[in-house]
């Protein structure tokens, strides 16, 4: 006949020691902030990051302005070792026209694989300079989520680590329990009887 062992930790019996009550309270406190607050934290952050993010994005579009622009010329110099293809993105020289100002040309930004002859569309800031465009809705949406995943990693892992640190702690407790009551129990079952 099997007999029913679930929540031993929580009833009263005389195998239960008090690490016993430790280790139940422990895996309840770790259950509770993994699955609830671990998904708050996720979520505030990933809040936190869309709101700044969605500032940023704004305040972009506001410095930056968009120009249909041919391209003319391949790129002006090759990107040196240091620099790499990652810092200089593809540049090439964009010829476009600007109401009351007349031709402008320009090294800009422009797509990979973009050839002579294509027309592009180049983002420049107010004092004239080739950028990037501004993040859109989906950048912003994509950097929120990304934030808030990571930030719900991050505390799942710290709350997984102060449990791995409160079990091993509590690991040495119940040792020390143990070796306490056989102290007080083992002379009783070692010593020969008369």
């Amino acid at each position: 006949m099997r007999t029913r062992v679930h929540g031993w930790r929580w009833q009263r019996n005389p195998l239960r020691r008090h690490s016993d009550v430790v280790e139940a309270w422990t895996l309840l406190i770790v259950a509770v902030l993994l699955f609830v607050l671990t998904p708050l934290v996720g979520v505030a952050a990933g809040l936190r990051a869309h709101e700044t993010a969605r500032t940023l994005a704004a305040e972009q579009r506001a410095e930056r302005h968009p120009v249909r622009a041919l391209v003319v010329g391949d790129r002006p110099e090759p990107p040196s070792a240091v620099q790499g293809d990652r810092e200089n993105p593809d540049r090439a020289q964009v010829r476009w026209t600007e109401p009351g100002k007349g031709t402008r040309t320009a090294s800009a930004r422009v797509p990979a694989g973009t050839r002579t002859g294509d027309t592009v569309t180049v983002w420049f800031d107010t004092r004239g300079r080739s950028v990037a465009p501004p993040p859109d809705d989906t950048e912003v949406w994509q950097h929120a989520v990304t934030i808030g995943l990571y930030a719900a990693g991050g505390t799942a892992a710290v709350v997984l680590l102060g449990h791995a640190v409160e079990r091993r702690i509590a690991l040495r407790h119940r040792l020390a329990e143990w070796e306490r009551e056989w102290a007080r129990t083992g002379p009783r079952w070692t010593q020969p009887r008369a």
